[in-house]
């Protein structure tokens, strides 16, 4: 089929994320036009159930008027301005305030960024800052996790635990050092239950940090659920383990709720769900349900006094992004936890998420599917070959991509990731109805996916 003529211009012009773009050039990017709700529309007028909220993030959906009049009113009021140099302006203030109030922790202040990347990025710049200024300088690795996610800049790209996102960047750099995947499904041995696989992860989590020295690690980060790395939940007991151990060597959590923030897992914070307290936050995506970039990190007091101290013996802080705190977009963010608290969304996501749920647990009892699991509205579903012994389709194969196209023949927009894994995270203003929609095109996609793999003898 030819390509259209904006898909012609695409491949001419753009470079796409995340893309095999040698494909791309044959088959041309799938191209929309425009989004209500929970749907989003191509440019032939063909309608998809967004299923990933774009990419984690539009947690209101498409065409919330109150926040485009947001942003339409604080740009004609006051389009831009920086926080540089000691200047600010009321968004900015008001929003810092704001995440302050309903932060699970304490915070002290809070910086500004526009990604989820520049927000990690600046969370190893701000624990060596502030461990320099104290009189540690040799705390500076960070341990992260085997498939976390933490942004693709350098620093961040270096803490994600996913190949794809390192390999021909030379990259990880070596202040990172990586932990288990706390995936039960795949990683644990034989009658382990979900309590002593968590267990068997804190002692190795413990050996990776007496073999480092406690004295040289800075941090560890962690998502509350492993988003891109194929939406990973903790198993039964995880958080508490870890948190022991590091507690007991002093080692603060970095906790990066970039996906899990602002009631997709039901409660506010991811955090909140498996009862932990992190010593920092980053959050970005559902902060201004994505309709403008912005990112933030939440600093405890302990490491704001530390931070300003050491800016006062150098002269400055320096460290800092020309649209940190946009205006526009602190606007925006302000609107959006506005509507979250007025409209009651995290109550909302409790009373569909059982139906989602249900659903997503329905699709493990498919041929092809080895694990569907989630918690409130996030989902990852897992394609095997074999159902019984968990055996996997050859990585060339990519089966988890060729099912995904199925589904995104039916109507939904699902994304598959690394290790044949296809994860959900639809809007959280989604109804009944439409996740009822949502699952039932899904199951079309999924049929035609098994179909697809016995004409080609890859399974029975």
């Amino acid at each position: 089929m030819p390509l259209s003529n904006a898909q012609a211009r695409d491949v001419q012009a753009l470079l796409h994320p995340y893309t095999n773009l040698v494909k791309l050039r044959e088959t041309g990017p799938l191209v929309f036009e425009r989004g209500k709700g929970v749907r989003v529309y191509d440019e032939h007028g063909k309608d998809y159930i967004e299923a990933m909220a774009g990419l984690w993030c539009t947690a209101l959906g498409w065409g919330e008027e109150a926040l485009i009049e947001a942003a339409a009113e604080q740009m004609r009021k006051f389009a831009y301005g920086h926080l540089f140099a000691g200047r600010s302006h009321e968004p900015a203030i008001a929003l810092a305030e704001k995440l302050k109030d309903i932060a699970p922790f304490p915070v002290g202040k809070v910086f500004f960024a526009n990604s989820g990347s520049e927000a990690n990025d600046t969370q190893v710049k701000l624990f060596w800052y502030a461990n320099n200024a104290r009189g540690y300088p040799a705390k500076k690795k960070i341990i992260s996790r085997v498939k976390g996610y933490h942004g693709v800049t350098i620093a961040a790209a270096s803490l994600t635990g996913l190949p794809a996102n390192q390999r021909s960047f030379d990259l990880p750099l070596d202040f990172v050092r990586f932990t288990d995947c706390p995936h039960y499904y795949r990683n644990a041995e034989a009658g382990e239950s979900e309590r002593d696989f968590s267990g068997r992860m804190a002692k190795n989590l413990e050996a990776l940090i007496v073999k480092e020295g406690p004295e040289t690690i800075a941090a560890m980060i962690a998502e509350p659920v492993q988003g891109a790395g194929g939406v990973i939940l903790p198993p039964e007991g995880y958080f508490d383990a870890i948190c022991r151990v590091l507690a007991q060597y002093g080692i603060p959590l970095i906790d990066d709720e970039v996906i899990t923030g602002f009631g997709r897992t039901g409660n506010w914070f991811g955090c909140g769900t498996y009862g932990f307290e992190p010593a920092t936050m980053t959050i970005a995506k559902a902060l201004s349900s994505a309709y403008l970039p912005i990112s933030a990190v939440l600093i405890s007091p302990e490491i704001c006094e530390a931070i300003e101290e050491e800016s006062g013996r150098i002269g400055t802080f320096g460290h800092g992004f020309t649209y940190s705190g946009h205006p526009v977009a602190a606007a925006v963010a302000l609107k959006t936890i506005e509507i979250y608290e007025q409209r009651d969304i995290v109550g909302h996501v409790r009373h569909v998420a059982p139906l989602f749920l249900k659903r997503l647990a329905k699709l493990g009892e498919h041929p092809l599917v080895g694990e569907a699991k989630g918690i409130g509205l996030i989902g990852g579903i897992e394609i095997v070959a074999d159902k019984k012994s968990k055996c996997s389709f050859e990585p060339a194969k990519t089966a988890a991509v060729q099912i995904g196209k199925f589904v995104e023949e039916e109507g939904v927009i699902a994304r598959p990731l690394m290790g044949d894994r296809i994860a959900l995270c639809p809007p959280l203003v989604i109804t009944e109805a439409e996740i009822d929609e949502l699952f039932d095109r899904f199951e079309r996609g999924l049929n035609k996916g098994l179909d697809w793999a016995k004409r080609e003898g890859w399974t029975e």
